[in-house]
């Protein structure tokens, strides 16, 4: 039997076995620029293994995504973790997997998340995720990840595609 997995919302708890939810609400600021400004520090971290540097990128992703859909993969970087923040508020979907051993991900125990637009996520290094799932084309994403030398990614093809539904 196909495997269904349904869509949650995204919060910082039902995600925090993956990584960082990125976004102001429920956290602290201080104020900077003659308090112009509300600076939400340090939300996150970036994990950089090996002979390597931060780096931002933008992800244009060119096609939308449709409820339900299926997927047949997951991919990992091992690395170093990897943050997707929306750029013009747009809401998108995140797939994602703990390991089931050093190279598999449980794929009884995938998970999917609809981020309400205000939120990005930082999956730490390691994590199975779909690559980005937008609902909305073009859709643009500041991506700060790994940028350097060696073998960053994994990708684990499915026996069998597994569909994502739900209401959104």
């Amino acid at each position: 039997m196909k495997q269904h997995v349904k869509i949650q919302k995204l919060t910082a708890e039902n995600f925090a076995p993956f990584g960082e939810v990125i976004s102001c609400q429920g956290n602290d600021f201080f104020h900077i620029n003659d308090a112009h400004t509300e600076r939400y520090h340090a939300l996150v971290t970036t994990e950089i293994i090996g002979d390597a540097k931060a780096g931002i990128s933008i992800f244009r992703n060119i096609k939308s995504t449709r409820v339900p859909f299926e997927i047949s993969m997951l991919e990992r970087h091992p690395n170093g973790s990897q943050a997707f923040i929306p750029m013009q508020g747009q809401k998108f979907l995140i797939v994602v997997a703990p390991g089931l051993d050093a190279d598999t991900p449980d794929l009884s125990q995938l998970c999917a998340f609809i981020s309400d637009g205000t939120q990005g996520v930082n999956y730490r290094a390691g994590t199975w995720h779909h690559p980005l799932l937008t609902l909305e084309a073009p859709s643009d994403f500041a991506v700060v990840d790994r940028i350097g030398t060696g073998h960053n990614c994994d990708v684990y093809q499915f026996p069998e595609m597994i569909r994502i539904e739900g209401t959104l």
